[in-house]
This record gives C-alpha cells, structure tokens and sequence, in this order.
C-alpha cells in the first residue's frame, strides 16, 4: 500500500491576491530546506510537484539531496480560479468559496479539478513525496474522511500530511502541522 506525503509549498513571495505564480520567499526557502531536511531519512522516494513555482521551489532541497528530478503533475496544482479579471477578485472567490464551500455546490469544472486530484493520489503505485497546495490537500483529506467540505483544516506552510493509499482510496495517517493561513 504507496504511503504518500502531501507537503504543502513553503510561505510565497506574493499572496493569492497579488500573483499568479510567486516563488519563495526567504522564509519560505528556509521552510523548504527544514522539510527536506525532516523527509531526507524516508527516502530516496519518488517526488512529484504541482507545476507552480512556489511548489517546485520547496521540492528542490528535497531532490537535492535524493538526487531525483521532480515529475511535474498539473493534478495536483492549485486550484482553478474560474472568470476572475484580477487578483483581488481571485481572492476574495477564493476566501468565499474556502469557508462556506461545498463540494457538492461546484461547477463541474471544480467538481472535474477534485476529482483529478484524487484520481492522480490514488494512481501512484510507490511510496511518494508530493509537493502542493492548501486546497489540493484539503481535497484529499476530505476524500479520506468522507468530508465534503472544501476545506477540512488549515495546513501549515511545509507541513506534512500522510496518507495511504488502497484500492482506490486515500486513508489519512496523520495530518500536517496546522496554522491560520489567510487568502489576501
């Protein structure tokens, strides 16, 4: 049974409200090399990040060390923000749709990106280390629990979520480090 690590991305250079794909910040970096440095003991593992910037910044202390190249996955990326002009209008969907949101109350095109998330944790057939986001996670967890909510708790920047996976399904081992994250 693949045991996977979801980690999300290190503290970004920018907010949700200001960019579309910031890197790291300082912080950010040296949240990055304490991740990498925690999981170095469990591999070398297979390491697969979203494609943004802040996500394939906080994987590559982690490949480093394990000298392994990352496998970009588009599934396991943000999450869509669809029909908005700006970054301030992205935002403010996004806390919206965070704290009163149910799966169930998306557009298919949300419902479609869940889904993906999903379908691509439960594909991978060995032990994985995955670099992604706050609602990606949040995406599996509920999927492990049963939890419709959009988001069932706040993990921290470069926290740890672990999960197996079996026939198809994710099974929550241990949730990452939780903070209060804030959608600026």
């Amino acid at each position: 049974m693949p045991r996977l690590f979801l980690v999300r991305h290190g503290r970004a250079a920018a907010t949700f409200a200001e960019a579309a794909d910031p890197g790291l910040d300082e912080l950010g970096r040296s949240q990055a090399e304490a991740v990498g440095e925690k999981l170095a003991p469990l591999g070398p593992l297979a390491i697969v990040s979203s494609p943004l910037k802040r996500a394939q910044e906080t994987s590559a202390p982690l490949a480093a060390r394990w000298q392994r190249k990352p496998v970009i996955e588009i599934s396991v990326s943000e999450i869509p923000s669809p029909g908005h002009s700006n970054f301030a209008e992205r935002a403010e969907w996004l806390r919206a749709y965070m704290t009163s949101g149910s799966w169930r109350a998306a557009t298919s095109q949300l419902a479609q990106w869940r889904e993906e998330v999903i379908a691509a944790l439960v594909s991978w057939t060995e032990d994985t280390v995955v670099f992604s986001h706050f609602i990606a996670i949040n995406v599996a967890a509920g999927a492990a629990l049963g939890d419709d909510r959009v988001m069932v708790f706040r993990p921290d920047n470069c926290s740890v979520t672990v999960f197996d996976t079996e026939n198809g399904k994710l099974r929550l081992v241990e949730r990452g480090h939780e903070a209060e994250t804030k959608v600026n």
